[in-house]
């Protein structure tokens, strides 16, 4: 019987385009956001999944002077990876949701690998207090939303990011087609193996948060890449740990952080991503699994290495 590989946890510990401030306990200014990630790979994260805000508003912001706040104090403390995002925000150009990581050099990024809607509209009904008053209005604005990733855009990225900079990605499929969008990209040697796919369930207007979605996508992912790719699973709100463990039973990564749940367990608030990393942790080594390092996650995600960096 194959040995099965360690687990890969990459930590999103601060919220995207899908993430008003509706925690106190989410970091937003650089300084909480280096801490945030430094606690969440001290407890067992082998990636961090990075995005930015503006330190006043609190509003998602690409602004890669604020990437170039937090980036080299967490590199300074931790081994981890860094995986900066190219997701942006509303209205955002390819270019402007790019500048960041083109700045940075890192070894990993994120890309979406499909067009869709994205509908986070629901949320508003489920809270009543807000910090700040774009946070209704930028929920509400997604009703009439479509998160653009074109095969333009993703050609775009790839020529920018992976062969003008060596920086690898996380492949973020928010549904089925996803999967075929990148079999395809494959096949046109825009690409090479190992791919690393995130499947992310429980958004409006991608694949539902249904276990038996998580068992379809792991089917058809095997049928695509066979064995040249890495696969991890992240899913919103309280779908998160029952869809990280099923990930690492059927031998998966995971995705967790305060970017795609604010809570714990039922009702009660997370204090940091850090607490849901080891939350995680201890699941996994429980069913007798080991968590990767970052140097194993280097390896076996083909990493250009920290060293090769621009931060």
């Amino acid at each position: 019987m194959t040995k099965q590989k360690s687990v890969i946890i990459t930590c999103a510990p601060t919220g995207g385009i899908h993430t008003p401030t509706m925690s106190e306990h989410l970091p937003i200014t650089p300084s909480e956001i280096a801490t945030a990630s430094i606690e969440a790979a001290e407890a067992g994260a082998s990636i961090i999944h990075l995005h930015a805000r503006d330190p006043e508003t609190g509003k998602p912001d690409a602004n890669p002077d604020l990437f170039m706040e937090f980036l080299p104090r967490i590199k300074q403390a931790t081994d981890a990876v860094m995986n900066v995002s190219t997701g942006g925000g509303l209205g955002m150009s390819r270019e402007e949701r790019l500048r960041a990581a083109v700045k940075a050099s890192p070894e990993m990024a994120s890309m979406n690998i499909g067009s869709m809607n994205f509908g986070i509209f629901p949320m508003k009904d489920k809270y009543s207090n807000w910090k700040h008053a774009w946070e209704p209005e930028f929920l509400d604005m997604t009703r009439d939303f479509i998160f653009r990733n074109t095969f333009a855009d993703i050609e775009y990225c790839l020529k920018e990011l992976g062969e003008g900079h060596g920086t690898r990605f996380e492949f973020e499929c928010y549904d089925l087609g996803h999967l075929y969008n990148l079999a395809w990209i494959r096949d046109q040697g825009w690409i090479k193996g190992p791919i690393f796919v995130q499947m992310v369930f429980g958004i409006l207007g991608g694949v539902g948060a249904d276990l038996d979605n998580l068992m379809h996508m792991h089917t058809i992912a095997n049928k695509l890449f066979g064995d040249d790719y890495e696969w991890s699973v992240l899913a919103a709100g309280r779908h998160q740990m029952p869809f990280t463990t099923q990930s690492a039973l059927l031998g998966g990564n995971v995705r967790v952080g305060m970017e795609d749940s604010l809570y714990i367990g039922p009702g009660e608030k997370a204090v940091s991503s850090a607490q849901q990393v080891s939350k995680i942790r201890g699941i996994i080594e429980n069913l007798g699994l080991s968590v990767a390092t970052p140097a194993e996650a280097r390896a076996r995600l083909g990493l250009k290495g920290g060293d090769q960096v621009a931060f």
